[in-house]
């Protein structure tokens, strides 16, 4: 599957990759910093932004996607940093294809399964009659009462595209998210253990890598450090980028 990409900078090429319901566009801020020093790769997963949409979405395939993508474009190391379901992925093609990757970096997501957490977005998102809606302030007002957060409704919302006719699609495999949505929440398979450097970056306020994940990534990952960024949430990157670029860049280099 050839993944839809955009790229800055030059130098030691690093990866970067986005969460559910997400794109490359996420990581835009850190990008421009990044690309600073580095070559910059912001991958849209899979089902995701401009990327091909499938029917089949596992963190093993996906993982062989971003193996493909190096492929195609002469890589043969890189540093790979990823995000919440962009982790996974990360850490799932570290376990699967070690020898290609320089330094690993997993933002605010631990190895094991989790519980579903996204269902009542799927259900409220599918029911909506894009047709039905000729601004995306009337959706806003749909969504609101299952999704009461508007910043939250507002970036979901990211993932429409308006065609020829001035309508509404979704860019993304909404449909195809939803049906493999179990196998997002599934723990990384893994033969062996990576044993390149890893950094794992942890919000103070979020509950995805807790105390007790820390045994499952020493043993998958045992070069692995844990670093916390106080007053951030789950999306860590954007809740405090000036730390986050901090660890990252004092990691990377």
């Amino acid at each position: 599957m050839q993944l839809h990409f955009k790229e800055s900078g030059q130098g030691r090429a690093v990866i970067l990759l986005h969460g559910l319901f997400g794109s490359s566009d996420n990581w835009h801020p850190i990008v421009l910093r990044l690309a600073e020093r580095f070559q910059v790769f912001a991958l849209d997963q899979r089902n995701h932004g401009q990327s091909p949409h499938s029917a089949e979405m596992t963190y093993s395939l996906m993982a062989g996607d971003v193996n493909e993508f190096m492929a195609a474009r002469g890589l043969e190391t890189a540093s790979v940093i990823g995000h919440s379901m962009g982790g996974k992925t990360a850490m799932a093609f570290a376990l699967q294809f070690p020898g290609k990757v320089e330094k690993l970096i997993v933002a605010d997501m631990a190895p094991r399964a989790y519980l579903p957490s996204h269902d009542k977005f799927f259900l409220a998102l599918l029911a909506l009659d894009l047709k039905s809606f000729s601004t995306r302030q009337q959706m806003e007002d749909a969504l609101a009462p299952e999704i009461p957060n508007l910043v939250l409704r507002r970036f979901l919302l990211k993932n429409l595209g308006r065609d020829a006719g001035g309508g509404f699609f979704w860019k993304i495999n909404l449909r195809g998210l939803s049906e493999n949505y179990p196998r997002l929440g599934e723990a990384i398979p893994a033969a062996r253990a990576f044993a390149g450097p890893t950094l794992f970056i942890r919000g103070g306020k979020s509950k995805y890598i807790g105390v007790e994940d820390e045994p499952l990534i020493r043993g998958l990952f045992p070069q692995s450090q844990i670093q916390t960024i106080a007053g951030a949430n789950h999306w860590v990157h954007a809740d405090q980028p000036e730390e986050f670029l901090k660890l990252v860049m004092g990691f990377l280099e």
